[in-house]
This record gives structure tokens, C-alpha cells and sequence, in this order.
């Protein structure tokens, strides 16, 4: 099974990606993974991909694409695999379809708001990363790392401000991909913004149809 996830920031893609590794014993491919781990090995595209990241430019789509045509060859991809965070754009998704073909998009919709409150309620660990949600996931003592007592804060990406702003990019950019998804009659919507299990009870029925 070859899928695609759209989302909104936060709408929780990664959650339902990790869900669907375990479930269908696919590879979740997420291109953040993919920059990260081209730059550690020095690959050509990784140390091109640097270059952008150091001088605090986007990755051109030519450098993203090459590694999702790399990843999408190694032999784990042979029998499906969920890309998460890839295509982002109208382009990527014209060059996707030249690189493979896909067997379902799932597009998880959850209201702007409920994300940002879900998201601004976000503490990170200081020391050792670990992230809480002050509504669904407190620590044990406020403002403190359960697992290793470090300060716990609020990250940039999680502040309102932030979010918003990542929201109109996504509205602009790849909100898009769902009507050109549809038209192809591969779309397939589930409400989010409940659990995690919730959201995938809604979406599993949707995926075993397909298979």
C-alpha cells in the first residue's frame, strides 16, 4: 500500500504514521528523516541539501525530490510505504507521480484552533527533549522533567504566532494537493482531534477497503 498523508501542522500526521507502520508493515518516510539522515552520511544530495540548510534557505524541490526517489528504491519501499511531509506542493506531487504511483491520499482534517490549543499546551525538556502536553500529558511536577528533572519550555514552533503563520503557508501552499488528490478519486478524508487511537479507528476502515 502506497500512501500519502496530508494534514495541517499538528493535525497529528506523524502519530497516525506510526500507528500505520505497525499496522501494515510499511516504512513511514518523512523527509525531515530524510535531509537529517543524507547530511549525517554525507551523501552528494545530503551535503547540497547542508549548503540550503546552513545559509538558512528551503531545500529546493530538485534536492528533495532526488531523496525520495532514492529513499523510495531501497527494498523495504518495494511493498508500500506512507510519505509524511511529502509532496507539499503541486509541483512535488506532479514529480512523485513520474517517480511511482500511489494508492491513496489521507488527508487528516482537525480545526485551526483545536491545533493551536493542542500545540501552544506543548512543554519540551530542555536536557533531554522529552515533550509533554499540559492538558492530555502533564508532567508530574509543573515546569519539570519527569524522566530526568530538566526545565521544561515552550519551543519556538509551538507558540501561537508561530503556528499561524504555518497555517497560511499551508492554506497557500498545500491545502491545494486535496481537490488535485480528489480529482484523481484518491483522497481519503478522516476527522482528527480526538486521541490518537480515535483518529486511527476512523481511518483504518478507509485504508483496509483499499487494500
Amino acid at each position: 500500500m502506497k500512501i500519502i498523508l496530508l494534514g495541517a501542522p499538528g493535525a497529528g500526521k506523524g502519530s497516525q504514521a506510526k500507528l500505520m507502520v505497525d499496522t501494515y508493515q510499511i516504512p513511514q518516510i518523512s523527509t525531515g528523516d530524510l535531509l537529517r539522515t543524507a547530511k549525517a552520511a554525507g551523501t552528494p544530495l545530503g551535503l547540497e541539501a547542508q549548503r540550503y540548510m546552513d545559509a538558512g534557505l528551503l531545500v529546493p524541490d530538485e534536492v528533495v525530490i532526488g531523496l525520495v526517489r532514492e529513499r523510495l528504491a531501497q527494498p523495504d519501499c518495494q511493498g508500500g510505504f506512507i510519505l509524511d511531509g511529502f509532496p507539499r506542493t503541486l509541483p512535488q506531487a506532479e514529480a512523485l507521480a513520474r517517480i511511482t504511483d500511489i494508492d491513496r491520499v489521507l488527508s487528516i482534517e482537525v480545526a485551526p484552533e483545536v491545533i493551536i490549543g493542542r500545540l501552544t499546551s506543548r512543554r519540551s525538556c530542555q536536557k533531554c527533549g522529552q515533550v509533554y502536553n499540559l492538558v492530555s500529558y502533564p508532567p508530574r511536577t509543573a515546569g519539570v522533567c519527569d524522566s530526568c528533572g530538566g526545565e521544561l519550555y515552550l519551543r519556538d514552533d509551538d507558540r501561537e504566532e508561530t503556528i499561524r503563520k504555518r497555517f497560511e503557508t499551508y492554506e497557500a501552499q498545500t491545502r491545494p494537493l486535496i481537490q488535485h488528490y480528489r480529482d484523481q478519486g484518491l483522497l481519503l478524508t478522516v476527522q482528527g482531534g480526538d486521541t490518537v487511537e480515535e483518529t486511527f479507528s476512523r481511518a483504518r476502515p478507509l485504508l483496509d477497503a483499499c487494500r
